[in-house]
């Protein structure tokens, strides 16, 4: 080996340690030389090839080159690599990128010829990392107990890794670093600050301020969009300005981390070079404070990388970077008092991002979450979400298990949304699948993928809309490599995900982007609303909106493949028209006929309708002229409930009799609604809302106590008081005692208190004149108390009427005295 590193004092200890437990956990900070130095120390002790994952495709391929120049011999020897769209085997070491693990194990599950995997900088908490531990973890204990597994990280705590691992022993290595001096702003940048002037400035303030220690400056951006804008400010430096992302090409990205000439360098780097990168010289680091990560996005309907602030423990790896060969300054563009505020580590991406691919995996590999050595569960909601998905492009059974076609998808290194375009529509999808999965080359253009497709096939074509030539190549080159992926097909696929099955070739080239779209997005099919305003409800349930200017504004079908993501309404960034045609060819069998009869609350009336629905589309609206009398009556109940019932007085005394009744049906309005059917009867003819007003519920509410019932509550609580001459007079149930108003000459001769159900009625006793003369509810009591005084009083008023002394042995009557007695 070459210059000593720190990391080669726990070498030793880790070799033991694997050697005696087959599993370990290795600490070890940036710099240290662990992605480097470890695959090669461990190279005479295992039985058969090491695989070792990293995060991202570039450091693949650094990290495999610069093990091959500590041999002295050419990549494709002993040590070889494996990234997305290159390969160069390597017989003793390879290095790969955690996607590819997860394909290997799939296909070969005991990992043959396999001695080790190693995964390095797990602390970035990947989700094909969780993944492909939980796999192999899986695969060692069922298959494989010989296999030696390895976590490598920089920052993170060993000891969850080390007990997930069954008490995996943890080495350390301290590491090597020099001070580093770190200056804040002076005050937090303005609201309305640009991003890239700020951090240009800031790079070029850090240069000349570090000009007589030398070394190389090295900046953090968010991505290559903001590594591009800014280069184009730094010409005034006199410094060479190279950058450094994932998506570069081989060649500048080998400019960027080779040693550094006579002149000073500034390298313009995204997150990649915090942990896994060897950036020689570096003495100064600019940290912009901002990282890009995979979120799920709504819009999207897939994992987009967003721009976020980055975490305390990624700004100490940045700032570690400016340590490694000398004393170094790290330059941060945020003031002092918003270190506070940042959160203190990035979330796992399982956490946070789409969870259809995993879920995909899982049913591949036959397992639940709660099955494997996750670190992190995946949440359940997300999961639910990724499977119910999954179950919609024919990928999962209704018993969640895998089918052929998801087996199929599982193989395509695509979301499973662009894997199911692809194999059911062929090569020919193969340009939007990589458009797509990238990012939009026109920027500021009008919606039609239709633009995008053009300017991809068309390297000559002229554009009206200024385009990204890089974004451009990189869509292309994958479109390429999609394209030897996807095999043909003559439409006797077996398994196919819909009853129509993989198309055939001729139908294959008549496809539109459109109808290619809606395979991917079966959930984002939209139809236009009534209006002016190009408003669409999509198939999945949510609202879309265009502008009112955009050429697809006056479209009755679209395919919105990017919406913002807001969640009541959203805007529609990337679309494509479709055919109705289409639409029933591609989506025939997920058409539904529906026969409606509700309540319209805004009509005010039952609405029967005769519907062809896609999800929530209506694609077809009629009415329903004979709708059967028992939907229309339901509907009718829903009216009642959502308007209330209407009480006539007969009605409403009923109500009032059967509330007073003991183990009699609940009569009060809610337990009457809530129990509705016995109503429905009686509303098989009621329409509208006037209807359901002029119903008299009298008769639905005998029928609801029934005839026993009737029968006892004529009983417990008549309707009618017969007085002792034989005429009935009705009760008032309305207040809380039952009441009766009659002449008080027509109770003479009664001595004992009339009552119903055994409760005493409340009396008004009248004048001959039906004036109220007393109250009361013990009339045998009001006789012989009270009626002397009324007596008196009534016999002045009413002389032609009788006024007995003892009215208790008087005949009652409503008669006066003839005139002259």
């Amino acid at each position: 080996m070459s210059e000593a590193l720190p990391i080669d004092d726990a070498l030793p200890p880790l070799r033991a340690a694997l050697a005696a437990h087959g599993r370990a956990v290795l600490v070890a900070p940036p710099g240290a030389g662990k992605t480097t130095r470890v695959p090669l120390a461990l190279m005479d002790q295992v039985q058969g090839k090491i695989i070792m994952l990293e995060p991202r495709r570039l450091a693949a391929r650094a990290a495999a080159e610069r093990m091959t120049s500590t041999l002295g011999e050419p990549v494709g020897q002993r040590v070889g690599y494996r990234i997305r769209g290159e390969a160069v085997a390597g017989n003793r070491i390879e290095v790969v990128t955690e996607g590819i693990l997860t394909r290997m194990i799939q296909s070969d599950p005991g990992l043959d010829g396999i001695g080790c995997v190693i995964f390095d900088e797990f602390h970035e908490r990947s989700l094909n990392a969780d993944l492909g531990l939980a796999l192999v973890w899986e695969a060692r204990g069922a298959l494989r107990p010989d296999l030696q597994l390895l976590v490598m990280s920089a920052t993170l705590e060993a000891e969850p890794v080390a007990a997930l691992l069954e008490d995996a022993p943890v080495v350390r290595s301290e590491g090597r670093a020099f001070p580093v001096e770190t200056r804040w702003l002076d005050r937090p940048l303005p609201a309305g600050a640009r991003f890239i002037d700020a951090a240009a400035r800031l790079i070029a303030d850090a240069e000349a301020e570090t000009r007589e220690t030398g070394g190389t400056v090295l900046a953090f951006l968010p991505g290559e969009g903001e590594i591009r804008r800014v280069s184009s400010l730094l010409g005034g430096t006199g410094c060479e300005v190279l950058p450094l992302y994932g998506a570069l090409d081989a060649k500048a990205q080998r400019a960027a981390l080779s040693v550094p000439g006579a002149q000073r360098r500034i390298v313009l780097a995204t997150s990649i070079a915090e942990t896994s990168l060897t950036i020689p010289e570096v003495r100064v680091v600019v940290d912009a404070g901002r990282a890009r990560r995979a979120r799920f996005d709504p819009g999207s309907g897939m994992s987009r990388l967003v721009t976020e602030r980055v975490s305390r423990a990624e700004a100490d790896q940045r700032r570690g970077r400016a340590g490694r060969v000398a004393p170094g300054v790290c330059y941060r563009m945020w003031a002092r008092a918003e270190e506070g505020g940042l959160p203190a580590f990035a979330p796992p991406e399982i956490a946070v991002a789409d969870l259809a691919g995993l879920a995909l995996e899982l049913a591949a590999w036959g397992a639940e979450p709660g099955d494997l050595a996750f670190l992190t569960p995946p949440p359940e909601g997300a999961l639910a979400e990724a499977r119910a998905l999954l179950a919609g492009l024919g990928a999962l059974d209704a018993a969640g298990r895998i089918t052929d076609h998801g087996k199929a998808l599982a193989r395509l290194p695509l979301h499973p949304r662009l894997a199911h375009m692809l194999m059911v529509a062929g090569p020919e999808a193969a340009d939007l699948a990589a458009l797509i999965g990238d990012r939009d080359p026109l920027r500021g253009a009008p919606s039609d993928l239709s633009l995008r497709l053009t300017a991809i096939r068309d390297p000559k074509a002229r554009l009206a809309h200024e385009a990204s030539l890089p974004a451009l190549h990189r869509i292309r080159d994958e479109a390429k490599r999609l394209r030897r992926l996807v095999p043909s097909r003559d439409g006797r696929g077996a398994s196919p995900p819909h009853p129509r099955g993989y198309l055939g070739e001729e139908e294959r080239g008549k496809l539109s982007p459109g109808a290619m779209a809606a395979l991917a997005y079966p959930d984002r099919i939209g139809l236009r609303r009534k209006g002016d305003e190009p408003r669409f409800v999509l198939s999945g349930g949510k609202g879309a909106v265009l502008d009112a200017g955009d050429p697809l504004a006056g479209q009755r079908l679209i395919v919105a493949v990017d919406l913002d993501g807001y969640a009541r309404e959203a805007r529609v960034r990337l679309a494509a028209p479709m055919r109705e045609d289409e639409l029933r060819d591609l989506c025939g069998e997920r058409i539904e006929a529906v026969e409606l009869c509700d309540w319209s609350r805004r009509e005010g009336r039952v609405r029967t309708r005769r519907q062809e629905r896609l999800g929530a589309l209506v694609l077809s609206d009629q009415v329903w002229p004979d709708a059967p009398e028992e939907a229309v009556a339901r509907a009718a109940l829903e009216g009642l409930r959502l308007d209330g019932l209407s009480w006539k007085p007969a009605a409403a005394r009923l109500r009032a009799r059967i509330a007073l009744v003991p183990d009699m049906p609940a009569v009060d309005d809610a337990s009457l609604l809530a129990e509705g059917d016995w109503l429905l009867p009686w509303l098989g003819k009621a329409r509208t809302l006037a209807d359901l007003r002029a119903l008299d519920l009298t008769r639905p509410l005998l029928a609801l106590i029934g005839w026993d019932g009737q029968q006892r509550l004529d009983r417990e609580a008549p309707p009618h008081f017969t007085t002792p001459l034989g005429r009935k007079v009705p009760i008032d149930y309305d207040h809380e005692t039952p009441s009766i108003e009659l002449r008080l000459q027509e109770l003479f001769g009664v001595t004992r208190h009339p009552n119903v159900g055994g409760r005493p009625l409340r009396i008004s006793l009248l004048s001959p004149g039906g004036k109220p003369v007393q109250v009361t509810m013990d009339l045998p009591g009001f006789w012989a108390s009270s009626y002397a005084d009324v007596r008196k009083d009534m016999r002045g008023r009413y002389p032609r009427h009788p006024w007995p002394e003892d009215p208790t042995e008087a005949d009652p009557t409503t008669r006066a005295k003839p005139r002259g007695t």
